[in-house]
């Protein structure tokens, strides 16, 4: 399979799949940034390895399935390739126009968005009914579920295999229709966008939402600590995405976090957020 992306989603797909037995191709744009990524679950592996849930043998060959490359035309012969690009909808469309071009006519295009209607991905290719939404959840190697993104015009074969796919990574995987937010960012986001306006209406602190949501609804991170995972910056593209789609209130981003991500906060990527890292 081939990965187009060596961010944090690229990276811990990545890492997922060469643990599940597939071989991987992995497309960066830099060499360094390809190293980085590489150099990330080298890290992540040896923490497995400390903690007693992995060896050094199976380290070994499962990075031995990793490959890196900055060419493309290395993506040829794969029979799935999942794209993790950033959330800008010209960069998908330029991404799988050229994968459509380079890759062999029975190969799944698949894409990891949260944001855009995949159908308009698909339509950039000439094998519409060959590209599916493959949606990971952050982080990769820890989240179980994945969302396949069942469009108008994908082929049952398609949906079939990917399924066959995830199942494969030891993930859960549901089928959705093909609308913004999908399942669970359409139920998710309206509720962290509602604890920025808790907070914008000096109903309580950041912390204390943090651990009212903890204590109260037994969530694993409040509200606050998960948008800074997510990155402030991902989420205002999410909501903006969501409120331009359905024009529901719930969905209008909170003013704080348009003015946090114009100030350059965008949460655990870059060590600032709601908290400092």
């Amino acid at each position: 399979m081939g990965i187009v992306g060596s961010g944090i989603m690229g990276s811990g797909i990545a890492e997922t799949t060469i643990e599940s037995g597939y071989k991987v191709v992995l497309l960066s744009r830099t060499p360094e940034s390809a190293k980085m990524m590489v150099e990330t679950i080298k890290a992540s592996f040896k923490k497995k390895i400390d903690r007693g849930n992995k060896t050094e043998d199976q380290s070994l060959e499962d990075l031995d399935r990793l490959s890196v490359t900055n060419e493309i035309a290395a993506l040829s012969n794969c029979d799935l390739v999942i794209e993790t690009v950033v959330e800008d909808l010209e960069v998908k469309l330029r991404v799988m126009r050229s994968l459509d071009t380079v890759c062999k006519p029975s190969t799944i295009l698949a894409t990891n968005t949260s944001t855009f209607p995949v159908v308009e991905l698909a339509a950039a290719t000439n094998r519409a009914g060959q590209v599916c939404g493959i949606h990971f959840f952050n982080p990769a190697t820890v989240m179980k579920l994945i969302e396949i993104v069942r469009t108008l015009v994908v082929s049952e074969e398609t949906i079939q295999r990917v399924c066959a796919f995830a199942l494969s990574c030891k993930k859960d995987a549901v089928v959705v229709k093909d609308q913004a937010g999908f399942v669970v960012n359409a139920l998710l986001f309206p509720y962290l966008n509602n604890a920025i306006k808790l907070l914008e209406r000096g109903v309580a602190t950041k912390d204390d939402i943090d651990t009212a949501m903890k204590g109260g609804c037994g969530f694993p991170m409040g509200p606050f600590a998960l948008l800074d995972l997510i990155g402030l910056d991902t989420a205002l593209s999410i909501l903006n995405s969501l409120y331009g789609e359905f024009k529901d209130p719930n969905y209008a981003p909170a003013p704080l976090l348009k003015r946090m991500v114009s100030a350059g906060m965008y949460g655990r990527k870059n060590k600032v957020g709601f908290y400092n890292y």
